[in-house]
């Protein structure tokens, strides 16, 4: 049996890695966790159980002065950092029973391209737009980040801009290829996102990337820069294309909405929601899309509010590229890749995907 003096975060981490782990749970009375393919499990090994004070020695040497004493005020801390010259780790340590606990996402160094994470050919024509707003959105460990880094990549090796990144905290690491990319890090680079979002349309930027849409300052700092001829990428933590407008419409005012309606139309390029989703030989998940393409229909019906026709719309919408949920999922169904049970439990509307399922 290791002994707790002898343990340390990287070594943890090289494990989940080999593992193709996509997160590494550590807290006090439990032995070391990941998540693989969406399954909690140990991580494997002769571990013993986890003290609180072996917790507390490992998170804390993960930390600078600056970032202990704001975990000591706060009792949460995200933080950044690369292992080897293969991962990167986005570590979130937070307190729970009294002790610390943290949990680490992995993150593999090397960007792979839309093509080999089996996403919609799409996205490729969305990263030749020059100006306007495309939003990532899914629920938290959906693959959105590694989702934006692709297309991020793609416009990195195919064309001569500049393109600023602001993360909290920086997961994939570009390097610079036809593009010359700007990362800065929340509480590193910058202090908080908002002066970081004030000072970005100074910084000459052509293409921003903003790391989640919080509130309606990022909003509106999103809008404006999509206006004024810079392409933005964000994420939305909701589930479809129709939860994400519902959701930016209500970060505002009633009385500003239908004006935020009208700059959406304006602005809005793509939502692409996706969720990742077991495959059926049990090695590994496929990520299932919605994706909804701005066309003039689309446009007029977000600016008179009419966010209910957009399902019907992406539905009939295949030759722009778009789909629903339920499209995305019923074809990996066809293609023996996922089972029928797996895509009810991942559908956009159930019983409309059993009645497709059916046919």
């Amino acid at each position: 049996m290791v002994s707790l003096d002898s343990l340390h975060i990287p070594e943890f981490i090289e494990i989940g890695y080999q593992e193709n782990a996509s997160d590494v749970f550590l807290k006090a009375d439990q032995v070391p966790m990941m998540r693989q393919h969406s399954q909690m499990v140990p991580i494997p090994g002769e571990w013993p159980v986890l003290t609180a004070q072996a917790i507390e020695r490992m998170c804390y040497e993960m930390m600078s002065d600056r970032m202990k004493h704001i975990f000591e005020q706060t009792h949460e801390m995200d933080l950044g950092f690369a292992v080897g010259t293969h991962a990167r780790v986005r570590m979130n340590i937070y307190r729970q029973r009294g002790s610390c606990a943290t949990v680490m996402r992995i993150i593999p160094l090397n960007i792979r391209s839309i093509e080999e994470l089996g996403l919609p050919p799409v996205l490729n024509e969305l990263c030749k737009q020059r100006l306007g707003l495309i939003l990532v959105t899914g629920p938290t460990g959906s693959g959105k980040t590694t989702s934006l880094a692709a297309m991020i990549d793609v416009i990195n090796k195919a064309r001569r801009s500049h393109i600023v990144t602001i993360e909290d905290p920086l997961e994939f690491v570009h390097q610079d290829h036809l593009s010359y990319v700007s990362q800065r890090e929340i509480g590193i680079d910058t202090l908080d996102f908002q002066p970081a979002l004030r000072a970005v349309v100074r910084e000459a930027p052509d293409v921003i990337l903003i790391g989640e849409m919080r509130d309606v300052a990022t909003m509106n700092v999103a809008l404006q820069a999509g206006e004024t001829g810079h392409l933005v990428f964000s994420t939305v933590h909701t589930a479809s294309a129709y939860e994400t407008m519902d959701r930016v419409i209500n970060m505002f005012p009633p009385h500003e909405k239908h004006h935020i309606c009208q700059r959406m139309a304006g602005s809005l390029r793509a939502i692409i929601a996706q969720k990742l989703v077991p495959r059926a030989d049990g090695n590994g998940r496929v990520v299932a899309n919605e994706i909804l393409i701005c066309t003039p229909t689309i446009s007029k019906a977000i600016e008179d509010g009419h966010f209910g026709d957009l399902y019907n719309l992406m539905s009939e919408g295949s030759f722009w590229g778009m789909q629903t949920m339920n499209q995305s999922l019923v074809r990996y169904v066809k293609a023996g890749i996922i089972t029928e049970q797996v895509a009810m439990n991942y559908a956009g509307i159930a019983s409309e995907l059993k009645q497709m399922l059916r046919r």
